[in-house]
Formats: C-alpha cells, structure tokens, sequence
C-alpha cells in the first residue's frame, strides 16, 4: 500500500514538473533577456538575421511558402531554430520580422490579421515600383512606414535593416568598429526591444524619429548603406 502511494506521489510529482515547464521556460527567457523571434519570409534577410539570432539564444521560428527551405536553414542553424508556416511563426513570435517583397504586404497583413495586433513587428520590407507596381508606387507616395502601419493594423511597427545588404549583417558583430543602424518607430517599449535585437546583429541602433520617418529608410535614399551612428544623425536632422 506505501509503495503505490509513493508511486502515486512521484507521478503527481513528475505531472507537476511537467506541467510547470512552459511557465519555467518563459520565465528563464525573461530572466536572461532572450525571446521567441518569428520571421515572416527567411529569404536572404530574414534567413540571415534570424540565423544570427538563434544562434544569440533567442528561439527562432523561420517561415515562408517554402516550408522545406524553411526546415533545411531551421537544421543548418542549430537546436533554437525551427520552422513553421507563416500563421505559426507569428502565434510563435513575441516579436515578428516581416521580410517580404513589399507586394506581398496586404497578403501577409490579411492572412495573418488578428495574430499581428499588438505585436512588436521589425519591417524590413521595402516597396519598390519596378518590382511591386501599383502598392511599390502608393507605400513610396505615403511613406513606406506609414504605409506598412495601414497594412498591418494593430501592429506596433519599427522599420529597421532596410537599406543594408544582408551580407554586411551577416558579419557585422565581428566588426571591431560598430556602424549605426537607423530604425524608425512610434511605440517606445517596440523600439527598445528592437534597438536590442539590433545591437545583437552587430550594429548601433539609431532612431531617426517616429514611423513617418520610415520612407527615408529605403535603398538608394540618404541613409542607405553602413554609416556610423553620428554621420546618421547628422542627415537624419536634414530630412523632413
């Protein structure tokens, strides 16, 4: 009779254990600073700074509608990467990078709707209107901060990563020298969080000013390419 009690015991023990892993892990996530990172689109930016991340300590969820790509670069970077559909990857993320062709946007922001509300979302996407026609056109005319904050309602949106080759991100920590990384953002709590996952890329973030600043923050235009921190500020106290 004590020995089935006892067995009774350790097995209540083990539920408890158990059950209480989830709470534990978020807890020792939140302790040391590390999270749950969705990318929405691991093609060369997405894949990249999501790979760097993971291999930081945060968990890392790629996706794209290439579900065996995704589980191939999941493989290659290691135990905190895994791979998942989009709607997965953005229930998965406490923070979301969205890296699309800007054409893909209104899809993204449909598709995955409720998830994305309230989430910290860092916006790599850039419209282009010779690739992405009529929505390339329209996000440059309102800005495309401002034009990713109408396609993803709800969202709490820092543009950041947009206008420097994924290459250059992919060995920027080894640098001995840190260059700036303009961000852009309106929600305060959103921009420390992605002011740290850029410091953890390799770069020093600089925020330019709020999200209708974002449509600076594109290829070609003043900003675009590595600078240090204050050679960003200085232009960036030039732009309207």
């Amino acid at each position: 009779m004590k020995s089935k009690r006892r067995g009774f015991l350790r097995a209540a023990a083990a539920t408890l254990v158990l059950g209480s892993l989830p709470y534990a892990a978020h807890a020792a996530n939140a302790a040391t600073g590390k999270m749950k990172i969705g990318i929405v689109g691991s093609g060369k930016v997405g894949g990249t700074l999501g790979s760097v991340w993971a291999k930081a300590g945060h968990e890392v969820m790629f996706s794209s509608l290439d579900l065996e790509h995704d589980k191939a670069l999941a493989a290659s970077v290691g135990p905190n990467a895994r791979a998942g559909t989009p709607r997965e990857a953005a229930a998965f993320g406490e923070v979301l990078l969205i890296s699309v062709p800007y054409h893909a946007l209104p899809q993204v922001g449909k598709d995955l709707g409720e998830l994305l509300k309230g989430k910290i979302i860092i916006d790599t996407s850039n419209p282009i209107p010779a690739r992405d026609g009529e929505i390339g056109v329209w996000a440059r005319e309102k800005g495309a901060g401002l034009a990713s904050a109408e396609l993803l309602p709800g969202a709490r949106i820092v543009r950041a990563f947009n206008a420097v080759g994924y290459a250059r991100m992919a060995e920027a920590a080894k640098r001995p020298e840190r260059a700036g990384m303009p961000i852009a953002g309106d929600d305060a709590k959103a921009i420390a969080v992605a002011s740290d996952l850029v410091r953890e890329i390799g770069y020093e973030p600089v925020l330019i000013g709020p999200l209708a600043k974002g449509k600076h923050l594109i290829p070609r235009e003043q900003l675009s390419g590595e600078r240090s921190p204050d050679e960003i500020r200085k232009i960036a106290a030039t732009l309207d």
